[in-house]
């Protein structure tokens, strides 16, 4: 193997619509020849459908396929074994009790090691090594799509508990309004509120954004309400970790101009003189950040990001 092969880590990024491959360039912190691979998959599929769909993408990058792999994929999963835990989640239940180490190993014969992520973790890493955080010591990350991912990081290191940290870094398992946060943030929420307002069917949320630029005020006032709340729920956790950068991502931030400033009225409530020091901001490298940071978590430790398991605290 050449010295350029050994700084090389492969990844997959799977998500619940397509899986991305690419080969990552640890040294230089990019994408090899800048490129990488999708592939669609149907996360409700079998397991042997979600597996061809992983190992197709897997077969196009065309012999960097030789050295350590990294796999990026949301949870309920046991990164430490490489396992499905799928239950309940309307996603990849096929793959609950699956060993996808094994099955990946057999199909990938060129990897010398196999380690596996969470999406939301690898993210924020990718952001804070390579985009929006980077020389940020002490950082907090969120996705918005299906639901709210997230992530906080001091000196690279993710943390599970400590003062702001809410239980395993898990923003989605708080509460807002007597329920789960998700039933306030996340794209069926937010299709839900525009179809309460209007009484019309919900379309999707990039159309209900469309809409809220051409003047319809009650879908701008979905997307107000709906991240003014995200911000009160943070605010309290952000104003006890003190963050430097708060990193938005996920395919929902691509409404940036609707709820950047909602989200920073929310956060102000909370706590107005620290909250309002923090930087807050899109993703820089919103497609390669996951793959960035699944590269970084294998090729610079050489081991899984384990979410069963507490990796720091914040203190």
């Amino acid at each position: 193997m050449s010295p350029a092969d050994e700084a090389t880590v492969s990844v997959l990024d799977v998500g619940g619509t397509h899986v991305t491959a690419a080969g990552v360039d640890i040294r230089a912190r990019s994408l090899r020849s800048g490129r990488s691979f999708r592939e669609a998959v149907d996360s409700n599929g079998s397991a042997e459908e979600i597996l061809s769909a992983l190992v197709r993408c897997a077969d196009r990058l065309s012999g960097l396929g030789a050295g350590p792999w990294a796999v990026a994929l949301p949870g309920p999963f046991d990164y430490e074994r490489g396992i499905g835990r799928f239950e309940g989640v309307g996603k990849f239940e096929a793959l609950r009790g699956v060993d996808l180490r094994a099955a990946l190993t057999a199909s990938l014969p060129g990897a010398t090691a196999l380690s596996f992520c969470n999406d939301a973790d690898a993210f924020v890493l990718g952001e804070w090594w390579a985009g929006a955080a980077r020389g940020h010591r002490t950082v907090a990350g969120i996705t918005l799509g299906t639901g709210v991912g997230s992530c906080f990081l001091r000196d690279g290191r993710i943390l599970r508990h400590g003062p702001g940290v809410p239980p395993e870094g898990w923003v989605h398992n708080l509460r807002y309004a007597g329920g789960p946060l998700e039933e306030t943030v996340s794209r069926r929420a937010l299709r839900q509120a525009y179809a309460q307002v209007t009484g019309a069917a919900p379309p999707d949320v990039r159309e209900i954004a469309r809409r809220a630029r051409q003047g319809d005020r009650a879908a701008a006032e979905v997307f107000t309400e709906t991240f003014r709340a995200l911000g009160r729920v943070l605010g309290p956790l952000l104003a006890a970790f003190e963050p430097t950068v708060l990193v938005v991502g996920g395919a929902i931030a691509g409404a940036w101009d609707l709820l950047a400033e909602p989200l920073r009225s929310g956060l102000a409530e909370a706590d107005p003189f620290r909250n309002r020091r923090i930087v807050i901001t899109p993703a820089h490298r919103p497609d390669e950040a996951p793959l960035l940071g699944a590269a970084y978590l294998a090729g610079v430790f050489g081991r899984p990001c384990d979410r069963t398991a507490p990796l720091g605290d914040s203190r």
